[in-house]
């Protein structure tokens, strides 16, 4: 049986592309539209605006890969950033969350993804190429490679390390282990093992 349509056209395409956000079910965009639609002035124009000025403004950067309303963003162009140190990660995502730790001063290089032949992405897929010019102009001394700890993301960091091998720069990984707070009995065997595995002197 057809569902029956509770509103005008507009406002159900508003609740079709809310649907469409990771987190958003088609009951959570339709609660988000309505509460939307009753602070239009103070959320809905606003957030519609700001839209309109991302599409307009946003781009992507040209030398690390983030998105951003300049190009070179605002990282890569920061002279306060430590230049010689680089740190690869998967996605732009992972990019603010390292920011938002504030656990480094370094610059970045986004991926844009992991190798996944049954995906059928290759390294001509990933800004892997851009990656290894980067490297070569010698200014670049350290690559930290902060990619997740999923099959696809450390078969990447190896392809990415092989790449790097024949150049002067030392390549290093994120630890992987107990973490900040945790407590042994709820974490599962292959964390425990890398914890045991990565062990340093106390």
């Amino acid at each position: 049986m057809a569902q029956n349509k509770v509103a005008g056209p507009e406002i159900e395409r508003l609740i079709q592309l809310l649907a469409k956000l990771p987190g958003l079910g088609p009951r959570s965009a339709r609660r988000a539209a309505l509460h939307l639609i009753k602070k239009k002035d103070q959320l809905l124009a606003p957030l519609s605006e700001a839209m309109g000025v991302a599409v307009e403004k946003i781009g992507i950067c040209s030398s690390c890969g983030t998105v951003d309303t300049t190009d070179p963003c605002a990282i890569c162009s920061d002279p306060k950033r430590d230049s010689s140190v680089l740190v690869v990660v998967e996605d732009v995502a992972d990019l603010w969350a390292l920011e938002r730790a504030s656990a480094t001063n370094a610059i970045y290089h986004v991926l844009g993804g992991t190798l996944s032949p049954l995906d059928g992405v290759g390294p001509e897929d990933l800004n892997i190429a851009k990656l290894i010019e980067r490297c070569e102009g010698g200014e670049i001394q350290e690559v930290i490679l902060a990619i997740n700890a999923t099959v696809e993301g450390q078969t990447t960091a190896h392809f990415v390390m092989d790449q790097l091998a024949p150049l002067n720069v030392n390549v290093t990984k994120l630890a992987h282990g107990v973490p900040v707070g945790g407590e042994l009995d709820y974490l599962d065997e292959g964390t425990l093992t890398q914890a045991l595995k990565g062990r340093t002197r106390f």
